[in-house]
């Protein structure tokens, strides 16, 4: 692979570019019709370039003891940015990719292989149905990380969605999302009080700007049937290079307020982001 020149090809959902990074020898930016879905270093697959994606890197480090391997799914490929982060971080996990369009994954492993020993299995499929066919019980953590272009598919926007992925996971497992939406929050809101429905803990990890309605943004959805480890994914939250709040307990349940969770037959994406929204940092 000449690593100077950008790859750009039309896969099975739009067209796909890898552009190398000036300042990172080996590290890619993917994009898919402009807009921005992953970050790779192949050197250095612990660094998360993407703010949401630091995000869930913290809390995947906090979940179980450090260096413990884990049974992880995640929905939505991208650049298997964080499929390589849990294998760097968590030797010997087994782990599951959902991505629905298939030459995006031929394009990622032609261009950004993954690391010798990763244990890592990548499916062609949409990952409620993949979701849905999977077995009971059978991951500690699920990543939800899906979107269409720069929108959060509606098929898995509902308490539907969410019951499925309640029930692939173990007693003791975590289920991340990654969600996107401005104030006054109707998307976002709606999410949560559905996932609050299934889960005894639940947490949010967002910009304090995104929160307080300045802008739009991403914010990574927590739940679980354990107590969440919240004072430890604060200080990590708190002290990164982009500074993130997570909300849990009292203040998430004001932040929901009256919101009813969305069944199948009432889901919407999330709203269309505007224009310069979504970009690296």
């Amino acid at each position: 692979m000449n690593e100077a020149i950008p790859v750009s090809r039309v896969t099975d959902h739009g067209t796909a570019k890898l552009m190398p990074d000036v300042d990172r020898r080996r590290a890619w930016l993917l994009t898919v019709d402009g807009a921005p879905q992953s970050y790779v270093d192949l050197d250095e697959p612990t660094h998360l370039e993407f703010e949401y994606a630091r995000r869930l890197g913290h809390v995947l480090d906090v979940v179980a003891e450090p260096g413990r391997p884990l049974d992880v799914v995640h929905l939505g490929g991208g650049a298997l940015t964080l499929p390589r982060y849990v294998a760097a971080t968590r030797p010997g996990s087994r782990q599951d990719v959902v991505e629905a369009d298939r030459g995006l994954l031929d394009l990622v492993a032609e261009h950004l292989p993954l690391p010798d020993g990763a244990d890592v299995t990548t499916h062609g499929a949409d990952a409620r149905t993949w979701l849905e066919a999977a077995p009971a019980d059978s991951a500690d953590v699920i990543v939800a990380d899906v979107f269409g272009g720069s929108r959060v598919p509606a098929h898995l926007a509902s308490a539907d969605f969410a019951r499925e992925a309640e029930r692939v996971l173990r007693a003791g497992g975590v289920l991340l999302v990654n969600l996107a939406d401005a104030a006054p929050f109707a998307f976002l809101r709606s999410q949560l009080a559905g996932y609050a429905t299934l889960f005894a803990e639940s947490a949010l990890i967002a910009e304090p700007g995104v929160l307080r309605g300045r802008r739009f943004g991403n914010a990574v959805l927590v739940a679980a049937h354990r107590p969440l480890d919240t004072a430890a994914l604060a200080r990590r939250t708190a002290a990164d290079a982009f500074p993130a709040r997570v909300e849990h307990g009292a203040s998430l349940r004001e932040f929901i307020g009256d919101a009813r969770p969305v069944r199948d037959e009432d889901a919407l994406p999330s709203p269309e982001p505007p224009a310069g929204a979504f970009g690296i940092g």
